[in-house]
């Protein structure tokens, strides 16, 4: 599976945003998908996550209440709505899909990931 991640740019604080991540290959359906984010000097993070048929969503307690996770399997796409944006949302926001089971709150869990995209988040 190749992903590409789209949507990210530069925003004023309390803006929005929708990331975008395409996804190659006609599994995709068979995958949970995650969004992490990574801002220089620290860890990647867990940002949101979705079930195969997207009845599942899980999200970090950052961003709960602001951001909304969604997929489209026949346009093998996931979303990332990202509303009421913070500076501290400024990051390189990665896609990535896991094909079994496991901690879908860890990257270790995910098998493929997207190259990301930068959200920048003006005060």
């Amino acid at each position: 599976v190749q992903l590409q991640a789209s949507g990210g740019g530069l925003v004023q604080a309390g803006g929005s945003l929708r990331l975008s991540c395409g996804a190659s290959g006609r599994t995709f359906s068979s995958y949970y998908m995650g969004w992490f984010r990574q801002a220089p000097g620290k860890e990647r993070e867990f940002v949101s996550a979705i079930s195969w048929s997207g009845d599942n969503t899980y999200y970090a307690d950052s961003v709960k209440g602001r951001f909304t996770i969604s997929r489209d399997n026949a346009k093998n796409t996931v979303y990332l709505q990202m509303n009421s944006l913070k500076p501290e949302d400024t990051a390189v926001y990665y896609c990535a899909a896991a094909a079994g089971g496991g901690n879908i709150w860890l990257a270790q869990t995910y098998n493929y990931w997207g190259q990301g995209t930068q959200v920048t988040v003006s005060s």
